[in-house]
């Protein structure tokens, strides 16, 4: 298994960078670049800018060079120096950008995910156990609706819903007080509190998609060879529901790690917008926006360390959870 771990994490890195170089072509795509954006904003602020000086602001931030010596300064920058650049739109080095979002980001991305998690794997359980009873159906029906519902207009209900029987629609992840208040037991209490909108708005999709897995993988299952002989082997349900039906089903579930973690990072950037919350999803769309590209390529870079990851990490969950996976990768 270490072995195996070792090797995955060395194969990690040539793919880390192939992908960052693809993401890093792909913001360049799109006519125009920073300098231009630049230029429209201003003539729309009844400025304007003539073609010397936005050649000379283009020369001066090195976007006269082709992207794959742009590409290439970036990438050394960040292995010599730690150095991701430097965002134009915010007028800051990316690394002081980033760092004044992370923090809220991973706080409701982990939760949204824990959220995730602890409700979608009881429920297929359970909704398993209880096939075609009242409950299995109650509980069918919240998934597909979660399914088909909008993020951005999950969000929108429930902030009416927080206004009409709180009085407070629940916008971003402090209240007003607490903005610029040091941290505190009642900062905290007033953040968590903000902070089950967001859960409950990014985690439903995922959440409702899970359950639906879990539930058929329990029912392909409990019906398994190995399940009936445990029984005539006179074991317990609860101990056959757990170390068969329940470890197998698992497996899919656990499997969705790695494109999980991306995909709550990413898809909450409308629900971000919508919410008015201060993590990097609005961040980077007006990175994407603006065609702030270290910005953006930097918080890409990310994305794509974290899928990769992800991936490992279910990989060697699913190697622990299946003995026969542990079984294939001895022989190989």
């Amino acid at each position: 298994m270490l072995r195996y771990i070792i090797r995955r994490t060395l194969l990690m890195i040539p793919v880390v960078f192939i992908i960052s170089m693809i993401v890093f072509f792909i913001i360049q795509l799109p006519p125009g670049d920073f300098v231009s954006n630049y230029a429209y904003q201003m003539e729309q602020e009844g400025e304007s800018l003539n073609m010397d000086e936005m050649d000379r602001i283009r020369d001066s931030l090195g976007l006269d060079d082709p992207w794959y010596v742009q590409y290439g300064k970036w990438m050394w920058g960040i292995i010599t120096e730690g150095d991701f650049g430097y965002s134009f739109s915010y007028n800051r080095p990316v690394t002081d950008v980033i760092e004044q979002h992370m923090g809220m980001t991973l706080v409701v991305s982990i939760a949204s995910l824990l959220f995730t998690y602890l409700v979608s794997i009881p429920i297929g359980i359970y909704s398993a156990l209880k096939q075609y009873s009242i409950s299995d159906y109650v509980f069918t029906s919240i998934g597909f609706l979660g399914m088909a519902t909008p993020n951005f207009l999950l969000a929108i209900i429930l902030m009416y819903l927080s206004f009409v029987y709180f009085g407070d629609p629940m916008l971003g992840l402090q209240s007003q007080e607490f903005v610029d208040a040091p941290w505190s037991v009642a900062k905290v209490m007033d953040m968590l509190k903000h902070l089950v909108i967001p859960i409950v708005v990014i985690g439903t999709a995922n959440t409702c998609e899970l359950i639906r897995v879990m539930r058929g993988q329990m029912l392909d299952e409990m019906n398994r060879p190995n399940v009936l002989t445990a029984r005539a082997k006179g074991l317990s349900e609860g101990r056959i529901l757990r170390k068969y039906p329940t470890r197998a089903a698992l497996n899919p579930i656990i499997s969705t790690i790695g494109w999980s973690l991306t995909a709550i990072f990413t898809g909450s950037t409308i629900t971000a917008i919508v919410l008015n919350l201060p993590t990097q999803g609005p961040v980077m769309h007006k990175a994407l926006l603006g065609q702030d590209m270290y910005l953006a390529g930097t918080w890409l870079f990310f994305m794509a360390i974290c899928t990769v990851i992800g991936t490992l990490i279910s990989d060697i969950l699913l190697a622990w959870l299946d003995p026969r996976i542990r079984m294939e990768r001895k022989g190989a």
